[in-house]
């Protein structure tokens, strides 16, 4: 027999995720999970995260499907997390940033530098390092976490190059609101101005920002370029995407558990990638442009070293034990 969730949750008005628990274990029944994010559908965590996990668990023939629900239609980040609690959401996207506001710590993974690469990002949550952060946060928030992806790292832009830590001296530099986002801040010499997103091109535009922190893809889609001189490669942070899930996955089967950890392992290989080569076109799409410079030859070695420094004096408790954690990873 079938089960189709969302008509029997509206008919019975009962949660989605206690219907989920029925379903779960029997072996003719179908499991249908929705998976949400705010991504648009082309961008990379769409198309090559959340895509690829329905794909992977489609083809695995495990009685499970997968929806998708892109474009915050299912809420914004705080909604969607009440939502992943409640049974309503199944799978959920999540920066690690938001998710600090359900468990403090886990806000480090966000921290300036913690990580050497994307592909550090993905193999810290394979791997066993990581297991006292997502237990922690498990038992303070019901929620599992299955894996983890960069959506590509942030670079600085502003009217003058920034090559070292001490150019950033005097600059008023745009940062999210969130408390890591300043805390990274802090740590790489930056005077953090936080404006909201939808404003970012305008203050630029009107000189009430000096520059701003952003992935590439958020420079090119914001048209930053046009307010914008110079574009400094620093990579000082991985946009992380968190993919977790509420007590359905526990109410499901070994097997079928087993089945989402592999998709989820499989979308994050497809990102490293996919970011990869997306980074790689808009840098060369910014070189070509006259009147927005390219700095290539950012002393990110200066920075990586501030930032740690700083980090491991102000850090404390299980925030400190995390961001150790993360950094006795490296591969």
């Amino acid at each position: 027999m079938t089960l189709i969730r969302r008509t029997l949750a509206a008919a019975t008005l009962l949660p989605i995720g206690l219907l989920a628990g029925c379903s779960g274990g029997a072996g003719d029944d179908t499991v249908e999970l929705t998976l949400a994010h705010s991504y648009t559908q082309d961008q990379t965590a769409h198309t090559c995260g959340a895509e690829t996990i329905r794909k992977e668990v489609e083809e695995a023939d495990a009685g499970m499907s997968v929806e998708i629900y892109d474009s915050s239609q299912l809420g914004g980040d705080a909604d969607r997390i009440a939502s992943v609690l409640s049974g309503d959401i199944d799978i959920d996207l999540q920066g690690a940033s938001a998710l600090a506001a359900v468990h403090e710590p886990m806000g480090v993974v966000d921290a300036a530098y913690a990580f050497e690469d994307a592909a550090h990002v993905s193999e810290y949550f394979r791997s066993g390092a990581s297991d006292e952060l997502t237990e922690a946060f498990k038992e303070r928030s019901g929620i599992n976490v299955l894996g983890a992806w960069s959506i590509g790292p942030r670079h600085f832009t502003a009217n003058d190059p920034i090559r070292t830590p001490e150019d950033l001296d005097g600059l008023r530099i745009r940062f999210p609101g969130s408390t890591q986002y300043l805390l990274n801040a802090r740590a790489l010499g930056a005077d953090a101005t936080t404006v909201a997103y939808e404003e970012v091109y305008l203050s630029m535009q009107q000189g009430l920002v000096d520059g701003g922190e952003n992935p590439l893809g958020n420079i090119a889609s914001e048209n930053m370029d046009e307010v914008q001189e110079y574009l400094s490669l620093s990579a000082h942070q991985q946009n992380s995407n968190l993919i977790v899930m509420g007590e359905i996955y526990d109410e499901l089967s070994a097997d079928r558990q087993e089945v989402l950890r592999d998709a989820v392992r499989a979308a994050e290989d497809r990102m490293i990638e996919c970011v990869a080569e997306s980074d790689a076109r808009l840098v060369e799409t910014f070189e070509a442009q006259k009147g927005f410079e390219v700095v290539d030859d950012v002393d990110v070695q200066a920075f990586r070293a501030r930032a740690d420094d700083w980090f491991r004096e102000h850090l404390s408790g299980e925030s400190l034990d995390v961001y150790t954690s993360i950094k006795e990873s490296r591969p």
